[in-house]
C-alpha cells in the first residue's frame, strides 16, 4: 500500500455523510482556476464519449461546446448533485465507507475529479476502480489547488507541500499497474501570498495530474 494508517487520518472523524448533508451552492476555487480546468477539459476531452464526474457537486466546469455522450455524476449531496446541469444521471455515495463504483468495466473514456483527492482516505482502492471502469486508452484527470476542508483532508495531504502533493497523485497512478506515466501540470500562484489570503482573484494554484489506461 501506498499509505500508512495514520496518513489516511482525518483531524474530523464523524460521519463525512453528517459534513456533506447541507449544500454548498459555491465554488471552491477562483474563475482563474475554473477557466484553466475548463481549458484543459477542451483539450482533453473528446465529444460524443462517455465522462464520470467523480466527487462531483452543483457544477462540472466541462465546457459548455463540446457534447457528450452521456455524463454520470457522483456526489456526497443529492441537491447539489441534482442542481447540476451537466450531468445526464447521478449516485450518491461515501467513497471512504465502499470504494466499489456501481459502475460497468470499461464503460467510460474519461474520469474528473475536481479539487477532492485530498478527501480519499483508500486512494489506492479507488484508481484500481478508476482504471476498471476506462474504456482503454481512456484518460483520468485529477485536479485540485491548495484549498481544502482542513479537518477532512488525509494527513498525508495536510502535511505535503504542494509538490509533495503532486507526487502523491501521481503514486495513487503508479499504485495500479497499466496506467500510462502520470502527466503533471502546475502552475504556482504569481499573486502575492498576503493576497491569496484575503481571496484576490487569480490567487489559487491550478495542479493536475494525468494519466491514461494503457
Amino acid at each position: 500500500m501506498l499509505l500508512q494508517p495514520d496518513q489516511r487520518t482525518k483531524l474530523d472523524a464523524t460521519d463525512d455523510a453528517q459534513f456533506y448533508g447541507v449544500p454548498r451552492f459555491v465554488t471552491h476555487v477562483d474563475e482563474s482556476f475554473i477557466q484553466q480546468l475548463t481549458d484543459l477539459y477542451q483539450e482533453r476531452l473528446q465529444p460524443h464519449t462517455r465522462i464520470f464526474d467523480m466527487m462531483s457537486s452543483w457544477v462540472s466546469h466541462l465546457p459548455p461546446d463540446l457534447k457528450f455522450e452521456h455524463v454520470e455524476g457522483h456526489g456526497m449531496n443529492e441537491a447539489e448533485l441534482a442542481k447540476n446541469p451537466q450531468l445526464d444521471h447521478y449516485f450518491v455515495q461515501d467513497l471512504n465507507q465502499n470504494q466499489r463504483f456501481p459502475l460497468p468495466d470499461e464503460s467510460f473514456d474519461a474520469v474528473l475529479n475536481t479539487v477532492s483527492v485530498q478527501y480519499l482516505q483508500q486512494p489506492e482502492a479507488i484508481f484500481a476502480e478508476i482504471y476498471r471502469i476506462l474504456k482503454p486508452g481512456g484518460i483520468a484527470i485529477i485536479s485540485f489547488s491548495n484549498r481544502m476542508f482542513y479537518q477532512k483532508a488525509i494527513q498525508a495531504w495536510r502535511d505535503g507541500s504542494e509538490g509533495d502533493r503532486i507526487e502523491l497523485v501521481k503514486g495513487y497512478f503508479k499504485s495500479t499497474a497499466g496506467f500510462s506515466e502520470p502527466e503533471a501540470i502546475a502552475r504556482q500562484s504569481k499573486v502575492p501570498s498576503f493576497l491569496q489570503m484575503i481571496g484576490m482573484a487569480g490567487a489559487d494554484p491550478f495542479y493536475a495530474v494525468i494519466a491514461q489506461k494503457g
